[in-house]
């Protein structure tokens, strides 16, 4: 018998109704235990629909949709330097050491020889003591030996490490050219172009006196003719970097 109200209490749940369905009892427990025990499920009308959520598992993406294009991205601007190796510096002698080397040393920078020189050192310049630099030199004679970044040349070289008095076992590293370029700076009036003591175009002339590959002018290396000498820039990029470098 308890059967059959089981099965007409689930027709009348089929039917819409607000009924809960008991678990089934043997019948001479079922009138004690009716009004404690609770539904395991109900029905109360027709479900609703639950609100969407309008949060995203995707930063940028509308709700509801997983597969929405990603917000397109503004194109970052260019910045104002035109520098090519690394990144640009952010004090003037630095600056001014970046653009020589762009006009002397190219992609191998503080590593650079001369492209003339038939025999190489047998280790890399930064790894080379001076020592080991000047044995180099004198172990290879009647050829280019300009290394580093700023393709110092023997006489000047040897001049600059006495000059700093730097140790002939200090190693022909970053911090040891940057530092010798300092002196030759220095010599070309960078302490007074910087205070507005000296015309930049002065001294870019000065700056191209020391180092061939810089443009004069007129275009021309100062050093053009001379040892196969001649300016690896144009006047023109020269002139913009350094009005960037001293506005005005």
């Amino acid at each position: 018998m308890h059967r059959w109200l089981l099965v007409i209490g689930l027709w009348m749940c089929g039917l819409g109704g607000s009924f809960a369905v008991a678990e089934q009892l043997p019948m001479d427990n079922r009138g004690s235990l009716l009004a404690t025990r609770q539904p395991m499920f109900a029905t109360s009308g027709p479900a609703t629909t639950a609100p969407r959520n309008n949060s995203s598992l995707f930063a940028g993406q509308s709700a509801g949709s997983l597969l929405a294009p990603y917000p397109a991205r503004a194109k970052p601007k260019p910045t104002a330097a035109r520098f090519h190796l690394g990144m640009t510096p952010n004090t003037p002698l630095a600056r001014i050491r970046h653009l020589i080397a762009l006009a002397e040393a190219g992609k191998k920078g503080y590593d650079a020889v001369q492209h003339g020189a038939k025999r190489k050192p047998s280790k890399r310049p930064t790894d080379m003591t001076i020592q080991e630099i000047y044995t180099w030199i004198a172990d290879t004679p009647g050829q280019q030996h300009a290394i580093g970044r700023y393709q110092f040349i023997p006489a000047t070289l040897r001049r600059l490490v006495k000059k700093r008095g730097i140790s002939r076992q200090a190693r022909f590293d970053k911090k040891t050219q940057d530092a010798l370029a300092d002196v030759l700076l220095a010599e070309a009036g960078v302490h007074e172009v910087i205070k507005g003591e000296l015309p930049r175009r002065r001294f870019m002339h000065n700056l191209a006196k020391i180092w061939a590959g810089l443009p004069t002018s007129n275009g021309e290396s100062y050093y053009k003719g001379i040892a196969g000498n001649k300016a690896t820039m144009s006047w023109s990029h020269f002139d913009q970097e350094m009005r960037r470098i001293f506005p005005g």
